[in-house]
């Protein structure tokens, strides 16, 4: 199947995209993703491709997306590859290496998106390179989109897109970040393939008292109440239970694979009362996981009050970052926080946006999951739901049914979800050297089997 192909090269040649790609500095805000499009349309242009190929887009100064196309012979409807090339910002200070350097030390590429996402998107260049370099015979148009603003709320990049530029992203399936790169629970390898995401809900805490002398305290102090709101929170744990349809599809796929009391284990989950318990006892990534997978969340991000150290503010605030499972909505995380902190405080929606979900039973997500075995036959495949969120939410207006899958090969108690946004991202070597073919597969299989 990959017999002429050589993937050392090919690796090798991700590296390279990736590094540059780290070093074109696409902070957002303010996002300038302009040096980045100028850097993946150079490649492109040495490649070949000419402006009949690709389309660069702007919604905004500096605010660029680039849109690439091969063309198939129109039998079927095309495959989008979709990633953002915004970052989110770094503190310098606390990295070890250079964040915009895009070093490959130790058999890793270090530097702010390689992991989110220019990593994922290096290997879908690389992929779409290679489909043009080896003309394979395509049955559906394959669709590059390097994109901009995913990390504050999709404006420039994906909903842009959508609502004016539908004609270049139109497609049938699309495919996006976070899904098959190995996790571990214990000595099981999870790939676990993204079929759905929570929705985003920003709100903002406010609460009342009494302004005053700071040399008179008293007991209506606003920032006391805040604080006293936010630790009933923290002391609650977690906001209730809801098991959800993408979290039952989770639990079946990986409790017919897992030959032990676990697989027996997992089937028992799908019962609130069961979470809840385990919920109680869990600890760590864990717990973290699971308490996303199965609850609206609600996480304080960003406090303020007062206005001078001798006055007592008669208002304090608190942004929160809530993520919702399908079906719920503003009002009913509101209402569930009430429920805990009381009605002192009020609650004022800032932002929302709908999650996503999309059915498993399609024939892109099976050769998904057959791909994933291939890569790691000892591994646990199953679908699951993102507790972030993707452009999937955007794409899912336009009718395309998105999945995320970056597949890859990590090594035992690699820290993935502390490096996406954290000090020191970085990304192995071998994620690259064993994502590729799988990806490969993937779009020869479906674009031109």
């Amino acid at each position: 199947m990959n017999a002429n192909i050589d993937w050392k090269s090919a690796a090798d040649e991700t590296i390279q995209h990736l590094s540059r790609l780290i070093r074109a500095e696409t902070v957002n805000p303010p996002g300038n993703e302009l040096p980045a499009i100028l850097l993946i349309k150079d490649i492109l242009e040495r490649e070949g491709f000419g402006p009949q190929d690709f389309t660069i887009v702007e919604s905004a100064p500096n605010r660029v997306n680039l849109i690439a196309r091969l063309r198939g012979d129109g039998s079927q409807r095309p495959l989008l590859l979709s990633g953002h090339v915004d970052v989110v910002p770094v503190e310098r200070e606390h990295w070890t290496h250079d964040p915009f350097g895009g070093q490959v030390i130790d058999r890793q590429i270090w530097g702010r998106g390689a992991l989110d996402m220019k990593g994922f998107l290096s290997v879908y260049l690389q992929i779409f390179l290679q489909a043009r370099r080896h003309q394979l015979p395509l049955k559906r148009d394959l669709i590059l989109a390097a994109i901009a603003d995913e990390e504050a709320g999709f404006t420039h990049g994906s909903k842009f897109l959508v609502d004016q530029h539908k004609d270049l992203i139109d497609a049938e399936y699309g495919l996006t970040e976070s899904g098959a790169l190995t996790m571990y629970m214990g000595k099981t390898k999870l790939y676990l393939i993204q079929v759905a995401e929570k929705g985003v809900c920003w709100l903002r805490m406010t609460a009342h008292g009494k302004p005053g002398h700071g040399s008179l305290p008293h007991d209506e102090n606003a920032v006391v109440y805040l604080s006293q709101a936010l630790e009933r929170i923290r002391r609650a744990g977690h906001l209730p239970v809801h098991v959800t349809p993408p979290f039952q599809s989770m639990l079946k796929a990986a409790s017919g694979q897992i030959r032990s009391p676990l697989g027996r284990m997992a089937g028992v989950l799908g019962n609130p009362s069961a979470l809840n318990l385990l919920l109680r006892v869990a600890k760590g990534q864990a717990k973290s996981m699971l308490t996303a997978f199965t609850t609206n969340t609600c996480t304080p991000t960003i406090l303020s009050a007062g206005l001078k150290t001798n006055v007592i503010p008669s208002e304090a605030e608190a942004q929160l970052d809530c993520r919702l499972l399908p079906g719920q909505s503003p009002e009913d995380v509101i209402r569930e926080i009430h429920a805990i902190t009381g009605d002192r405080l009020t609650l004022e929606l800032i932002k929302s946006s709908e999650g996503a979900e999309f059915s498993t039973d399609t024939p892109l997500y099976r050769l998904l999951e057959s791909s994933t075995r291939q890569m790691d036959r000892e591994g646990i495949v199953a679908p699951f739901l993102m507790p972030g969120g993707t452009d999937a939410c955007q794409y899912q207006r336009a009718g395309i049914k998105v999945y995320g899958f970056t597949p890859g090969l990590l090594p035992p108690d690699y820290p993935i979800y502390s490096l996406g946004h954290g000090h020191d991202e970085r990304l192995p070597v071998l994620f690259i050297e064993s994502g590729l073919p799988v990806m490969w597969n993937v779009v020869r299989e479906f674009c031109a089997g």
